[in-house]
């Protein structure tokens, strides 16, 4: 005899620019049948949707809610813009074409936002009311929840990545948060800088392993990166005055070297006369924020706000 508990598990999928997840999830958040590859650069979306069903097997779930690195119009239920993805993606990722593929009632979630539910109702922030969540990994996103309800419209918000942060380097592209504080970004400027690894260019994670190890250019820039990605954590402070920031994507979990650099540049540039200092902590559920976050999507997210007539 089945489990009943099993059709109240959500299908979870957080899509990422470099790998994707994909799990059962229960009620209260537990993540179990996790599996997780690289995001391929495939002309469609056709390996993403293989994974689901590899995870899904054959017992019933509630529904799906699938996480993707970009803009979404939750009015529409489409993906509008995902830089990180390839460009073939984005038009199959919509609630339509991927139910119809999977048999489920889909919810599309910015990848941000699902984690920011996740980590404010089961994770770090599950004893205040108001929760900022920054991820900084291949790009840099954030969501914000507010006793326990996602803060959007009818589109995703918070998109602190996309945002401006040195006007002079607007002829040159790389301008923005994740142009300049991002995985990626610091795999751009080794590259810039020579950082050669037995004849390779470095990327982010060999950065990283440089800047651990005391070497002089990868110090350079990882602090320069990194100082950037604090100043997200300073703009997102202004934009929504939060309790607590937590931190996540595959270069914010480093811990203190990322944390630390924050809550200086916080504390010095941050909103001014709050009565308790705005904390920021890593994620409590590391990669699993927005896998986690699926179980109560359908009690954070408001339709109307989204301009829905119902919820999903």
């Amino acid at each position: 005899m089945s489990d009943p508990s099993v059709a109240e598990e959500v299908l979870a999928v957080d899509l990422g620019g470099s790998s994707m997840r994909a799990a059962r999830t229960s009620a209260d958040g537990v993540v179990s049948r996790r599996q997780e590859v690289p995001t391929p650069g495939s002309a469609d979306a056709g390996p993403l949707v293989a994974l689901v069903h590899e995870v899904l097997g054959s017992e019933p779930v509630r529904a799906a809610v699938i996480g993707v690195p970009g803009r979404v119009d939750y009015g529409a239920g489409v993906l509008e813009h995902a830089p990180n993805l390839p460009a073939g993606w984005i038009d199959e990722l919509t609630e339509d074409r991927l139910g119809a593929s999977l048999g489920l009632d889909v919810s599309l979630a910015n990848d941000a936002d699902l984690a920011a539910v996740g980590e404010a109702w089961f994770g770090a922030g599950r004893d205040h009311r108001d929760v900022a969540y920054l991820t900084v990994s291949t790009g840099v996103g954030a969501g914000m929840v507010t006793g326990g309800l996602l803060v959007h419209g009818r589109r995703s918000m918070a998109e602190v990545g996309h945002s401006i942060v040195d006007r002079r380097a607007l002829e040159s592209g790389w301008a923005t948060v994740e142009d300049l504080g991002s995985g990626t970004a610091l795999g751009r400027l080794a590259r810039a800088a020579g950082l050669e690894t037995d004849g390779r260019e470095a990327d982010g994670r060999e950065v990283e392993g440089r800047w651990r190890a005391g070497d002089p250019v990868a110090t350079e820039v990882w602090e320069d990166v990194i100082t950037v990605a604090a100043v997200a954590a300073v703009n997102l402070a202004h934009l929504f005055t939060p309790e607590v920031i937590v931190v996540g994507g595959g270069v914010g979990l480093v811990g203190e070297a990322v944390l630390g650099p924050m809550r200086a540049l916080l504390a010095e540039w941050g909103p001014a006369g709050l009565p308790d200092p705005i904390e920021v902590v890593n994620a409590a559920l590391g990669d699993d924020a927005a896998l986690a976050g699926a179980a109560t999507w359908h009690r954070a997210f408001t339709p109307e706000a989204a301009s829905r007539e119902t919820a999903r």
